[in-house]
């Protein structure tokens, strides 16, 4: 009985659509046209090969994007490192409308002690961070079939300087304005798309 409430919520969301459908340019899908996951398929699908850690990032909003933008690339987990708000938090759910029941994460208090962990268990890391000998986006060509780890630091000192000598390069986003400077939630979406699009 309930499949029927839904097909008549569809067809009348769509008979209504279909009305407009002569003066509208492009119609945009309804989220029922996505063919999206749910968050248990999402957790058991082949995995990708990517994990963020997230180094000491104070803001639950920003934590809450990191894993909304994780889930809509395809992240394996989120390493909440030091100071991270963690799941369930109210705040944080805000903005990842559900994504953090969907992105497996973990809580570690020691974010050196995890790079090397990651890189025991094959992981090349990446300091997302400005320094001397960092690759720019869009220089760097992922290796298939490898797994790479993303570094991504606190608001305002960035990746530690423990944590950049710890990973295997430092991956930095070319910029022009004068603020040579992103927000991490920007960041993350920038980095996980070049990376992907490469």
């Amino acid at each position: 009985m309930l499949w029927l409430v839904f097909y008549v919520l569809y067809i009348s969301t769509n008979l209504r659509e279909n009305l407009y459908l002569c003066n509208m340019k492009d119609r945009k899908l309804l989220n029922i046209e996505l063919g999206r996951l749910t968050a248990e398929q999402y957790r058991h699908r082949k995995e990708s090969g990517l994990v963020l850690v997230l180094d000491n990032i104070r803001s639950a909003h920003n934590v809450g994007s990191a894993f909304r933008t994780s889930d809509a690339f395809g992240v394996d987990k989120i390493y909440l490192g030091g100071i991270c708000p963690v799941p369930p938090s109210p705040e944080l759910h805000k903005v990842a409308l559900g994504a953090e029941e969907s992105v497996s994460s973990e809580h570690v208090d020691d974010v050196v002690a995890l790079v090397k962990q990651l890189q025991a268990q094959g992981y090349t890391v990446a300091a997302v961070e400005q320094t001397v000998h960092s690759v720019k986006l869009d220089h760097f060509r992922r290796e298939p079939g490898r797994k790479y780890a993303l570094v991504f630091g606190n608001e305002v000192s960035g990746v530690q300087q423990e944590v950049v000598d710890a990973a295997d390069f430092s991956l930095e986003i070319p910029q022009q304005g004068t603020k040579h400077s992103l927000n991490v939630s920007v960041s993350i979406g920038v980095v996980l798309w070049g990376l992907l699009s490469c």
